[in-house]
Order: structure tokens, then C-alpha cells, then sequence
């Protein structure tokens, strides 16, 4: 699901097989990023397929090339540096940056924007 207002740049992949993909309201995802809510048993014998619930909170803005992995919790306001590797939860308001993700610093939690486009030509 998407929530409102929420914003998908181009070549973002989107993996909501099995619907365990949740975005909420006034999110930003910018270019070229993944996110993922299947994986593979690699120690089974079939390599089986793992669905994982993965849930970005409203206002979450996730910056170019950033892969979230299945399961993935990110709070509310975080930020998500360019070509982050997410694969563990992610704090409110936190500012992750590098591969594994790290926490840099918080961002302010007084957010009330709404990502209405607005073209800038005509």
C-alpha cells in the first residue's frame, strides 16, 4: 500500500509480493532505489521464499540508489542517505547514512509538509 501524497521517483523498485510492502503518507523515494519484502531461505534445501513485512513510515525520505531490505521497520521523519544499505529497523527522525546503515544524527520531529506535486515549468 502507499499512503497519500507520497512521492516515487523513476527506476524505483518496488517489491510488494505478497502485499508485505506498507508506505505511509508524504514519503519521498528517490531514483534508482530498492525496496524488498522477499528474500530466500539460502539454508533450505528449495531455497524458499521468505515474505517479510517492510514498512516505511509517513514523512520517511529515502534518497537515490538506498536499498531497504525485507523487514525493514523506518520510522517515522527518518532520512536515508544516498546508496544507504538499510537492514535493520530505523529509529523516528533518525539520518542514516553508509553500508551497513549508521545513524549520524537526528532530524527535526516539528514536520508538516505535504508532497503535493508542483511542477516547476508550465
Amino acid at each position: 500500500s502507499i499512503g497519500n501524497d507520497s512521492i516515487i521517483n523513476n527506476n524505483v523498485l518496488l517489491d510488494g509480493r505478497g502485499k508485505f510492502l506498507i508506505i505511509g503518507n508524504n514519503v519521498d523515494i528517490a531514483q534508482e532505489s530498492q525496496l524488498w519484502s522477499l528474500t530466500h531461505d539460502y539454508n533450505k534445501r528449495n531455497h524458499d521464499l521468505i515474505f517479510k513485512k517492510t514498512v516505511i513510515e509517513d514523512y520517511v525520505w529515502i534518497c537515490t540508489r538506498a536499498i531497504i531490505l525485507p523487514g525493514v521497520r523506518i520510522g517515522k521523519g527518518a532520512i536515508i542517505g544516498a546508496g544507504c544499505v538499510v537492514r535493520r529497523d530505523v529509529e523516528e527522525y533518525s539520518i542514516m547514512i553508509g553500508n551497513p546503515a549508521t545513524m549520524i544524527g537526528k532530524r527535526n520531529k516539528n514536520l508538516n509538509y505535504n508532497n503535493s506535486y508542483k511542477p516547476f515549468f508550465k
